[in-house]
């Protein structure tokens, strides 16, 4: 009898414990459901991201690149779908470039951020590597691979740090000799299939290039585009015919770039007008499969990236994969599996295989999210607002989960290039901000890529200024509509974007209260001086040569800093050979010399932008403090 009151006191001591234990688990478990724990931002930065760089013809190796260890590596996903991590360079690598027969890849990689990328040989089944060159201050690129595998093509700037020759080397030897002799911007486009002719790209802007066809036989080569103007020819393939080229280009009276081909011995550019693709949109870039049976185009929608996909034979469409946000195509194997890359607002980016025949879809990676359930994440809005001459600007807005129509704290970003996008893909930050009550507007003014020639072109040279305008209608934008107000209201960018936000403060003292500027332009003089050689004449095609000197110290902020009413934050890198760090010093030194409030973070082992996941937390952690010092009332939750 005792026995049996002892089991019946323990079954009841169990059960009181366990629902006394399971009713705990749910107060708990909604709490987390309800939002009230919002991690740090050094959480929110850990969350993980892969990007496809590379399959195999037969299928059986996929290639991927990811920061999971702390610094960009490239890993291959096995047969057991484990990921076996094949590089370990302390600051990460560049690019990876996988040879025909899978079995081997050139890796560039640079120290420091310095962007001094040198080539090593890697053993994609081991990971083992040979360094194949060591040039102090020297850039190499744009490497392909011989058809055979014996030997690869590529760029440097290693005779006078100015001009990218091409050279060839081969691989068993490591003897290397000049193929291209073209002064200028060079860069290897296409290789045809027979292995004797080589399409290359020279620019000579951001907007403008022209195509060369080199005879790998004889050393010659011949420009085969002409046009008035800046205009972008891109994804030049040369069809198996050798005769056909497929590209897009933005030589058309709407100046949107288009699917077009061309034929070896005519410079005439001819437009696919068959309905594939709205013409409306811009088509970043086409690909086709090695046996090109099948080609992709990478459709730019608003600043969403599409993917359309057809039989290069038939023309016949096929299907896209069902995944909306940021798509790109990476490869294709024999049996017909697309290789792509996505991400979304609320995605974090991964590695998807796509069978349009059998409309199979597939995750390859799955990066971790740090704890953080991703259904809290927040999709922005795509707007638009009217500027001072009645130029409509598309931007995004991010809001709060819980916004009530009340005016919020909020954040004006400006995007870098400035022919560039801002496109919504994820952004870690921007969903920490909006789960701590900010808002952020992200606009695409005049300057902007993906919305055609014209646009883009708006605000070059001595137009500079009017894309500030574009910004300052952003902040009124966002007054109008109640969504925020003076003295809430912050701005932040990075590299050109840096300029804009140093733009800003001193064009428009009294608009802002806190501004942060990462590796941002202060006097194009001095940049233009000291940025690396092989970037000045692409870079004074848009700001402005340096033999106009007086109309560079008209927009460089430099010269306006004693203005500056807005505390400040600069952050750059020591080895930065884009923006040199000067640019940096020279605006910490003026707005403290002028008695202004300025914080600053300078990382000596990182170039244009921070690449290190410590030092990455480290930038964001201080800016999060910088905007609950300055961008008030912020009233953060409790981290």
């Amino acid at each position: 009898m005792l026995r049996k009151i002892m089991i019946s006191t323990l079954i009841l001591t169990f059960c009181i414990t366990a629902i006394s234990f399971a009713d705990n688990t749910a107060k708990v478990k909604s709490l987390l459901d309800a939002g009230k724990y919002v991690p740090d931002i050094g959480t929110f930065l850990q969350i993980g991201a892969n990007s496809p760089a590379g399959m195999s013809w037969d299928g059986d190796k996929v290639f991927f690149r990811s920061s999971a260890s702390g610094s960009s590596q490239i890993y291959r996903i096995t047969n057991e779908g484990w990921p076996y991590q094949l590089t370990t360079f302390e600051d990460g690598i560049d690019y990876f470039v996988l040879s025909n027969n899978s079995q081997m890849a050139i890796v560039g990689a640079s120290v420091g951020g310095s962007e001094q990328s040198q080539l090593y040989l890697m053993d994609t089944e081991t990971g083992r590597v040979l360094k194949l060159t060591d040039f102090a201050e020297v850039q190499i690129g744009s490497v392909t691979w011989a058809k055979n595998d014996k030997s690869i093509y590529y760029r440097s700037n290693e005779e006078n740090k100015r001009d990218f020759f091409l050279y060839e080397m081969d691989i068993a030897t490591g003897e290397s000799k000049k193929i291209l002799n073209n002064p200028g911007y060079n860069a290897i486009a296409d290789l045809s299939q027979d292995g004797n002719s080589m399409i290359i790209a020279n620019y000579t802007s951001n907007v403008n290039n022209d195509l060369l066809l080199l005879d790998l036989t004889t050393g010659k080569f011949k420009k085969i585009t002409e046009d008035d103007g800046d205009v972008i020819y891109g994804s030049p393939t040369l069809m198996p015919d050798n005769k056909t080229i497929w590209l897009v280009s933005n030589d058309n009276k709407d100046g949107v770039s288009r699917v077009a081909k061309m034929t070896v011995g005519s410079s005439k550019v001819e437009y696919v007008n068959d309905g594939w693709i709205d013409p409306k949109w811009e088509v970043e870039g086409i690909g086709f499969s090695r046996d090109f049976k099948y080609m992709g185009a990478q459709v730019n929608e608003e600043g969403y990236e599409r993917l359309k996909l057809r039989e290069v034979a038939t023309k016949k469409n096929l299907p896209s994969p069902p995944l909306n946000g940021m798509l790109g195509f990476a490869g294709a194997d024999k049996n017909g599996n697309l290789l792509l890359s996505f991400s979304g607002p609320t995605y974090a980016p991964e590695c998807w295989l796509w069978n349009p025949h059998t409309e199979e879809l597939k995750q390859l990676t799955f990066s971790i999210y740090a704890g953080i359930d991703r259904k809290i994440f927040t999709e922005p809005k795509l707007i638009k607002y009217k500027t001072f001459d009645g130029l409509e600007i598309p931007a995004f807005l991010y809001l709060p989960a819980d916004y009530d129509g009340k005016p919020i704290p909020f954040i004006v970003s400006a995007h870098g290039g400035p022919e560039s996008q801002f496109q919504p893909g994820f952004i870690r930050n921007f969903q920490y901000l909006m789960l701590n009550g900010v808002g952020i507007i992200a606009p695409n003014p005049r300057g902007s890529s993906g919305y055609g020639r014209d646009y883009m072109n708006l605000d070059n040279y001595k137009l500079r200024k009017n894309s500030l305008k574009d910004y300052k209608a952003a902040v009124e934008y966002l007054i109008d509509n109640n969504y925020s107000k003076q003295g809430q209201i912050a701005i932040r960018g990075g590299s050109y974007g840096g300029y804009v936000v140093l733009g800003m403060i001193t064009e428009y003292p009294d608009l802002f209260n806190a501004a942060i500027d990462v590796v941002g332009i202060a006097n194009f003089k001095t940049f233009l001086q000291n940025t690396k050689p092989y970037r000045r004449a692409l870079r004074e095609s848009e700001y402005g040569p340096l033999s106009d000197p007086e109309f560079l110290d008209s927009v460089s902020p430099i010269y306006k800093a004693h203005l500056i009413k807005t505390p400040l934050m600069v952050i750059h890198g020591e080895n930065d050979p884009r923006v040199p760090v000067d640019e940096a010093r020279q605006i910490i030194k003026a707005v403290a010399d002028n008695g202004g409030i300025v914080d600053s973070l300078i990382f000596p082992d990182e170039g244009h932008g921070t690449s290190k996941r410590v030092n990455v937390i480290e930038s964001y952690r201080r800016q999060v403090a910088f905007y609950k010092k300055h961008l008030l009332p912020l009233d953060m939750k409790k981290e």
